[in-house]
């Protein structure tokens, strides 16, 4: 079967189109499984634009973004700090916006959750100036059985933290592995970060359902993309996230559409 690659003009996000007409991105820098990177569109686009973004491209200035999140943003399961998600987008982004500059900051810290980060917001993420939040929550309060019943107001106060400075944010939900898909309480989590996302305007990275794809419809183990722990991603997977989110960005934050050419390859 033709695996499908595209060739990236100077301007346009050529992976967004793609995606956008079905084509499969291919994986020649995820090979620990040798599996494509499979990043469903449908899935992974953004609901909102990303207006900030989109204005210091426009002005050719650098983009500021800022991961805060738990042990997933920070990196655990990873085999260095290179391959976390954060250092994986800033390759991911500069591919897709040649010429630009991007400043990526990583602000994980691992078992923390929402009000832990929003302990630490001013200092780790407004101070920052950021044009962009990346905020990946939810699991740590999952795994632990903790109730989720006033964690939406704390996320709307940290959206509002974010916004107050001009930032954009996506809020990124939690991860599909072992150790979370048995907690009754991810559905709510899940659940929640939309609700919350749709009330402050903001969009979600579904990492959940892309994660879940990988499983059902691509038919890939656990062991593809989860580290032996049951709970945190590996390379591939970091990587691979890192390559949807940028191209979700991408698109949210160009207002015209993208322009792809593609050819086909063989295996």
């Amino acid at each position: 079967m033709p695996r499908l690659t595209t060739c990236l003009p100077s301007r346009l996000f050529a992976a967004a189109a793609a995606l956008l007409f079905g084509i499969t991105i291919p994986a020649a820098a995820l090979a620990e499984t040798g599996t494509p990177c499979r990043v469903p569109f449908d899935v992974v686009r953004l609901a909102y634009p990303l207006a900030q973004v989109h204005k210091k491209l426009d002005a050719k200035q650098q983009v500021t973004i800022v991961a805060i999140g738990s042990s997933s943003t920070a990196g655990a399961g990873a085999s260095s700090l290179d391959a976390t998600y954060p250092s994986r987008l800033k390759i991911e982004l500069a591919r897709l916006f040649p010429g630009r500059d991007f400043k990526v900051v990583n602000r994980g810290v691992g078992g923390e959750e929402i009000k832990d980060m929003l302990a630490r917001f001013d200092r780790d993420v407004v101070a920052e100036k950021p044009d962009l939040v990346l905020w990946q929550l939810g699991t740590n309060a999952v795994i632990r059985d903790h109730p989720l019943s006033d964690e939406g107001v704390a996320i709307r106060d940290g959206i509002a933290r974010a916004k107050s400075v001009g930032a954009d944010i996506v809020l990124i939900d939690p991860q599909f592995a072992p150790k979370v898909n048995v907690k009754a309480g991810v559905t709510e989590a899940i659940d929640l970060i939309g609700i919350a996302g749709k009330l402050a305007d903001v969009g979600v990275f579904h990492r959940y359902e892309l994660m879940r794809r990988w499983r059902v419809i691509d038919g890939m183990t656990f062991a593809d993309f989860i580290s032996e722990d049951g709970l945190h991603m590996n390379d591939w997977s970091y990587a691979c996230v890192a390559r949807a989110l940028a191209v979700a960005i991408a698109e949210a934050a160009t207002k015209r559409p993208p322009v792809a050419t593609a050819r086909a390859t063989t295996r």
